[in-house]
């Protein structure tokens, strides 16, 4: 009787933790974050595209991926145009299905304004993206092949408190838009 006594606590007891962690990864569950990814995609329209796909995967590294159309009308029930159609080129910073997505875009025919980009303060708005990576003299081997050139004094060390082992190094695409790349040098 008391071992019947004890198997039926021990199971009691054992079901309980399980029924407990249920509870516990049901109410995380419902609690998940309410976005499908974690990564962003960004939509940049450019002036030439071609010359913004060779910066972006000769300069700084991305790859170009299958890209799509959005005709005209749909561009334009969703706000984005005024009825012209949108031919996207994408580009990845990896393989994965989270890597970062750069959508570009260019729209022949109209007159699309520039942005001033003498400093980052120099408009409201998206001001600049940010590349990790690993290696900055990589990175900079890279940018010299491609005949790009950082601005100012980079790569320069992050001051203190910020972590002394990474390097920012800032570039501008073919329109003058800002590009933050940050890494260790190895």
């Amino acid at each position: 009787m008391k071992l019947t006594n004890r198997l039926f606590h021990c199971c009691l007891v054992r079901t309980g933790v399980i029924c407990a962690m249920l509870i516990v990864c049901g109410h995380l569950s419902a609690e998940e974050n309410e976005f499908t990814s974690t990564t962003i995609d960004l939509g940049v329209v450019v002036s030439d595209v071609q010359k913004s796909i060779e910066f972006y995967t000769k300069a700084v590294g991305f790859k170009e991926i299958q890209g799509f159309s959005v005709a005209g009308d749909f561009a334009a029930d969703v706000g984005l145009t005024d009825h012209h159609k949108l031919d996207i080129h994408v580009l990845v910073l990896g393989d994965d299905a989270s890597a970062t997505r750069l959508k570009l875009m260019q729209l022949p025919g109209v007159n699309s304004k520039t942005s001033d980009n003498s400093h980052i303060h120099s408009q409201l708005g998206y001001s600049y993206i940010t590349v990790e990576i690993a290696d900055t003299n990589a990175a900079m081997k890279r940018l010299e092949k491609a005949g790009v050139k950082p601005l100012a004094k980079g790569p320069a060390g992050l001051p203190a408190p910020l972590p002394q082992d990474i390097y920012l190094t800032v570039i501008r695409d073919p329109d003058g838009n800002f590009v933050e790349l940050v890494g260790p040098k190895k």
